[in-house]
């Protein structure tokens, strides 16, 4: 009898050490594991595309000069068809000062997943090795017949081999996890490798585009200079010179006028009153003047010329602030001032920004003192990145020094 109850428990032991090698990961703790390998995985073939995207995106400006060439001719379609070019550098470079920005927090994200990856990692690894050696301590030789065995009944026999069970199951699963966390950790370190070199690619392609702007505002300095100081140029020059003022003059007197008629059509109340207070600068910490307001010799031309605003001289992109409140009359592009800002202030006071290398309000738009309205550049008919500020009364230029602080 005792030799077939023992028959019994090897053939039930059996099954039980067949079902426990087959043992595996709960669906859902290895479903979860998956998903986060594949999420990875994705994420650094993205980075890659990404990678050679900014590679092969970058500006050809050897081609933006060669195509330039062709309208050396003719100075003012030069100068538009070079300002339409550095329109759209300035567009990508904000494009990659975003992408940098992001780029900067995802690698952020990806060190703080690698390091939280690694400590999981570690844990479980003392925890099997905390395993291995209690197992190792209370059962050196690994004979679980021997505990299953020395039941007393048929109903202890069943409790030991489902301890054991659950001990072996136990086992298994911590390390497929271990196993799945080790390569999950390797792919988080990947994924930080493969955005910080997205990072510095982006970087290194900002520059090379910064690059490229300053070389096509130099190349229009050096054929502005080149046409205005020709000897054989200089009568044509002088003439261009004062057209394209007058063209300013032209422009911004009809905006006034168009600003006139709608403030007679308005009631006495809603118009827009100046109230005698002081401008600020309208490029804080960029204070040395390239160029006075009022009369002087044309550094090029050699010949007497008005000046009628005050040139900040400051980088591109440096920001351009409002002067005072008001109401934004226009912000357009105009082959001799560039992109412009003319801002009413009431009581037929204005103050028009000159050669911006982008606009930030549109016509119709209400500034308060201090509000961000452009950048600095280079635009229409000028030789380097500066602010040309002007403020005009009741239809004539007068000096910026009698409202600046």
């Amino acid at each position: 009898m005792r030799k077939r109850k023992r028959g019994i428990a090897f053939i039930l032991l059996a099954g039980m050490l067949v079902f426990l090698g087959r043992t595996a990961l709960p669906v859902t703790a290895a479903n979860n594991l998956e998903e986060s390998i594949k999420q990875k995985q994705s994420a650094i073939s993205q980075a890659q595309a990404e990678r050679k995207k900014l590679q092969s995106g970058l500006s050809d400006i050897k081609s933006m000069v060669a195509q330039l060439e062709k309208s050396k001719s003719n100075l003012q379609n030069y100068v538009l068809e070079l300002d339409e070019k550095l329109a759209g550098l300035e567009e990508k470079i904000d494009e990659l000062k975003g992408q940098i920005t992001a780029k900067k927090e995802e690698v952020a994200q990806a060190r703080q997943d690698l390091e939280q990856a690694e400590e999981v990692a570690e844990n479980q690894y003392q925890e099997m090795k905390l395993r291995l050696k209690y197992m190792y301590e209370t059962n050196p030789n690994g004979r679980y017949l021997d505990v299953l065995f020395s039941s007393g009944s048929f109903s202890d026999l069943l409790n030991q081999a489902e301890y054991i069970e659950r001990l072996s199951s136990y086992d298994n699963r911590k390390l497929l996890e271990y196993k799945q966390n080790v390569e999950y950790m390797k792919l988080c370190r990947q994924m930080l490798e493969e955005e910080e070199a997205v990072l510095e690619e982006a970087e290194a392609s900002l520059q090379k585009e910064q690059d490229s702007v300053n070389t096509l505002i130099a190349e229009k300095e050096k054929e502005i200079r080149a046409f205005q100081g020709d000897i054989n140029n200089k009568a044509e020059a002088i003439a261009a010179y004062e057209a394209e003022i007058a063209e300013q003059n032209e422009t911004i007197a009809a905006l006034e006028k168009a600003v006139a008629a709608d403030k007679a059509a308005l009631a006495e109340q809603n118009r827009l009153k100046y109230d005698g207070g002081m401008f600020q600068m309208p490029c804080p910490g960029y204070t040395r003047i390239s160029e006075q307001y009022g009369n002087r010799i044309h550094p090029i031309l050699n010949t007497p010329q008005f000046h009628n605003g005050v040139d900040f001289a400051a980088p591109s992109g440096t920001p351009i602030l409002a002067a005072y409140d008001g109401k934004v009359v226009a912000a357009s592009y105009n082959g001799s001032m560039g992109n412009y800002v003319m801002i009413d202030h009431g009581d037929g006071l204005y103050t028009v920004y000159m050669h911006a290398s982008k606009l930030y309000v549109s016509g119709g738009q209400t500034v308060a003192k201090g509000a961000q309205i452009a950048a600095v550049g280079s635009t229409g008919r000028s030789t380097g990145p500066h602010l040309h500020f002007s403020v005009r009364l009741n239809g004539s230029y007068v000096s910026p020094w009698n409202y600046l602080k």
